[in-house]
């Protein structure tokens, strides 16, 4: 009978424990931590105070992932945006899905007809909340140079857009200036609020 003795911070002998040289039964003895009851002064680098919000915004705006609606010459800047010269994902947006159940920001580039108006409209319908639109460009933002009857002047007349980006068409770095706009935006949003209001009202009401 072999006794192997485990205190909690990990397994000595881990070859025993899973039988590669113990040919015979092992006894694990499992003995309770002892915690120090002084103060340690070393804990204080590993703590940090901060509301729920915050933290949440903060997860929230490092890891937006792009359902990318490119719809004219604008999607060739969004394309560059996202090569090793501009890299997106210093940002942490480079998870670029053309599944519109994994997306969580919409960047229309192009000129919105009214053919594809509705396609696009559907796709942003089918995003989960929370979600949040980029107008890249003259053409999604006012319709550009088409004052024409099959052109959609603004995807704003359909979506709800939170940073437009002038432009035509904008350069990646225009693109990069409006993501960091975003993030900016969704850093000082009342997530928990909007996504539980009425768990946010009954802790308001329980605190009061």
């Amino acid at each position: 009978m072999k006794f192997v003795w485990n205190l909690g911070f990990g397994i000595w002998d881990l070859e025993l424990i899973i039988g590669l040289r113990a040919q015979r039964p092992i006894l694990t003895f499992l003995v309770p931590e002892t915690l120090a009851k002084a103060y340690d002064s070393k804990i204080e680098g590993n703590v940090i105070f901060t509301r729920f919000d915050a933290a949440l915004n903060w997860v929230r705006k490092n890891s937006l992932w792009p359902m990318p609606m490119g719809l004219a010459c604008c999607a060739i800047e969004l394309m560059a945006a996202a090569a090793s010269r501009f890299d997106i994902a210093r940002f942490g947006a480079e998870v670029m899905r053309f599944s519109p159940r994994q997306c969580d920001v919409m960047i229309v580039a192009g000129t919105v007809t009214y053919k594809m108006a509705l396609a696009v409209k559907r796709i942003y319908e089918q995003m989960p909340e929370p979600k949040w639109v980029i107008a890249m460009g003259a053409c999604a933002s006012t319709g550009g140079m088409y004052r024409s009857y099959a052109v959609l002047q603004g995807i704003d007349q359909l979506l709800p857009v939170d940073v437009y980006i002038s432009g035509c068409p904008p350069r990646p770095e225009a693109l990069l200036a409006g993501l960091m706009k975003l993030q900016e935006k969704i850093s000082w949003e009342r997530s928990f609020r909007n996504q539980k209001p009425e768990l946010a009202e009954k802790l308001e009401e329980a605190l009061s």
